[in-house]
């Protein structure tokens, strides 16, 4: 199978990144319609004590964002990525179908962890593949695939969670197992779509096969160029992260949210973010798009730098809409305009440092990089709670600062690390990787190009 330029089917890109967005896009449905319901299930289904719900809580959450490493590793040397998603889909499903026994809670939170291990990392590690290395659409595909997570992060709890507090909390937790069986479905039909699934054994010498063409220390070179931007955006999402945490509890007591007689319920600020991300990102892709076409594109690390500092904006404003009402609350406006200036620097660099990990994968090592990417959020989720801590002493207008100050510290290392960024991936997409009498398939060539080079 190769993919071509003309085989288009959502906002002009071809038709197997609609497979890969929709397949994730029912599988945050489903992650995130469970997780809605996770903590009033068990504080008042199974009564558990809310210290020990938020216990069992923060260590299920966690834990999703730790086994994609494992399951990187096994989808990468033993399984490939198609079958590592399938397999992953699977058992996903069946732990939103075993949250219907209460004495299989545990198991079942246990079995969406360890699939997701296997689902998360290989998924968006196939988009690459759907493209030539010269196309200009390559660059703004994962801001596409993001929709896709948005899409379903915002369903999922108007669904899952109407059915759950409404109907029961069976009902739910089956509407998630449903939609994860829907992507899988999706996923299997959608297949011939999708990259050839690199065998087993071809990726086990890809390393060895990509380390013969390139000396050792420019494979180390970019795995370090790596490490540092996952470090770096660790720190960004501290800041980021926010959002469900300090920045709802500002929405609470900081904000007036009547608007002609009727109050606006603080949920409804949170469904801002997934709705922006659906609204503004056909239009990032076709700006980015056409900047590619002349040549103009900014590099994805200086994008990312320019989203850090667009994240730093939104809180430094917030920080001096604080300080000028220190006695009274200020216009639910100013929170919604926080939120469209801070999802549009979200735009900016988490889908294009997915896309960046992906690209700088080394060969046979797609799935392990994409989960080391994921691992930042593990990171950064747990530098949020630490920051979060400083709120009640701080104050939010000097906790604002703060936050501002993480987010601008991001961009300055993030627009440092443009240089090597850029060296490293000139490196990963010189011809001498796919063309020659020593081809060698690289991560990003589409299907044809591997085809065509063995």
């Amino acid at each position: 199978m190769s993919t071509t330029a003309g085989s288009r089917d959502l906002f002009g890109q071809p038709r197997g990144l609609t497979v890969l967005f929709l397949t994730q896009m029912w599988e945050i449905f489903s992650y995130y319609g469970m997780r809605s319901l996770l903590v009033y299930y068990m504080t008042k289904q199974l009564l558990l004590e809310q210290q020990h719900a938020s216990l069992v809580y923060g260590a299920y959450t966690a834990t999703v964002y730790f086994t994609p490493i494992i399951g990187g590793v096994i989808s990468d040397r033993w399984l490939g990525r198609r079958r590592a998603v399938i397999i992953g889909a699977s058992i996903m499903a069946l732990g939103h179908f075993l949250m219907a026994s209460e004495s299989l809670f545990y198991v079942a939170l246990a079995a969406i962890a360890l699939g997701n291990g296997l689902f998360l990392p290989s998924l968006p590690s196939q988009i690459d593949g759907l493209y030539a290395k010269d196309d200009p659409r390559r660059g703004s595909a994962y801001n596409v695939y993001y929709v896709g997570i948005n899409v379903g992060g915002l369903l999922a709890p108007l669904v899952c969670g109407t059915l759950g507090e409404v109907y029961g909390w069976h009902y739910g937790f089956g509407a998630a197992g449903l939609g994860m069986l829907a992507g899988l479905l999706i996923y299997v039909f959608g297949a011939r779509h999708l990259p050839e699934d690199t065998s087993r054994l071809h990726a086990s010498l890809a390393p060895a096969r990509e380390a013969a063409v390139l000396q050792r220390h420019e494979l180390w070179q970019r795995v370090r160029v790596l490490a540092a931007i996952a470090l770096t955006v660790m720190l960004f999402r501290g800041a980021y992260e926010q959002l469900g945490n300090t920045i709802a509890l500002w929405a609470d007591t900081g904000v007036d949210r009547m608007l002609g007689g009727f109050t606006i319920p603080m949920t409804w600020f949170q469904s801002l973010n997934p709705l922006l991300v659906i609204v503004l990102t056909p239009l990032f892709v076709a700006h980015w798009t056409r900047q590619a076409r002349h040549g103009r594109e900014p590099t994805p690390a200086r994008k990312m730098a320019m989203g850090a500092a667009g994240v730093a904006c939104a809180y430094l404003m917030l920080a001096a809409v604080s300080a000028a009402t220190p006695a009274g609350q200020a216009s639910w406006v100013w929170l919604a305009l926080f939120f469209l200036v801070l999802t549009s620097g979200e735009l900016f660099i988490l889908p294009v440092g997915l896309g960046l990990f992906a690209r700088l994968a080394p060969a046979g090592h797609g799935a392990t990089t994409i989960a080391a990417w994921f691992f930042a959020t593990f990171g950064g989720s747990l530098l949020a709670g630490v920051l979060g801590t400083t709120w009640s002493a701080l104050g939010p207008s000097s906790f604002f600062v703060l936050m501002g100050a993480v987010g601008v510290s991001a961009a300055a290392l993030l627009w440092l690390l443009d240089r090597p960024t850029r060296r490293v991936d000139a490196v990963a997409q010189s011809p001498v990787i796919a063309t020659g009498p020593t081809a060698l398939p690289s991560a990003s060539s589409p299907p044809g190009e591997r085809h065509a080079s063995r």
